[in-house]
């Protein structure tokens, strides 16, 4: 095990693979590309849409540019299976362009972990939405989505 870890590690639990899938969310709700990036193994491998990233600094840069473009950024995740070193999760998240239009992202993501709990390999599959204003569900404030904000099955989503 290296000195740099990121609990909780393989093996998953159903209870331990929650917790995974929820600090992932609540990573990814900080916008933050140099904290989200310390999440993966400094050899991870993604695909991302038409994107390739490998490595923690590709990892880095993708992000700052998503941010960039993807405004006003609410992210949710759920879990949808797990096995000892790999998470399947379902998400959606909200996020406006620079001329104001709406978009609900929905995707599917394949994860494998190393033993240090590091994010080795991430496959994501997303589809956007246009959305109205009117028909947004993530309206919490900028950073983690609140204790008592539904899931994605709450939401019908």
């Amino acid at each position: 095990m290296t000195n740099e870890t990121r609990p909780p590690l393989p093996p998953f639990t159903h209870e331990s693979a929650v917790v995974k899938v929820r600090a992932a969310e609540d990573s990814w709700n900080s916008r933050d590309p140099a904290r989200v990036a310390l999440a993966y193994s400094a050899d991870s491998r993604w695909r991302n849409r038409a994107e390739f990233p490998q490595g923690r600094e590709q990892i880095r840069a993708f992000l700052e540019r998503k941010w960039v473009r993807e405004l006003d950024y609410r992210l949710i995740k759920e879990l949808w299976a797990f096995t000892a070193d790999r998470i399947a999760v379902r998400f959606a998240y909200e996020w406006r362009d620079d001329s104001g239009q709406w978009f609900r992202s929905h995707g599917n993501e394949n994860w494998e972990f190393d033993e240090a709990g590091l994010m080795r390999l991430r496959f994501a599959s997303i589809n956007d939405q246009p959305i109205t204003d009117a028909e947004r569900l993530f309206r919490w404030l900028p950073g983690p989505r609140p204790a008592g904000h539904p899931g994605l099955t709450e939401l019908g989503l």
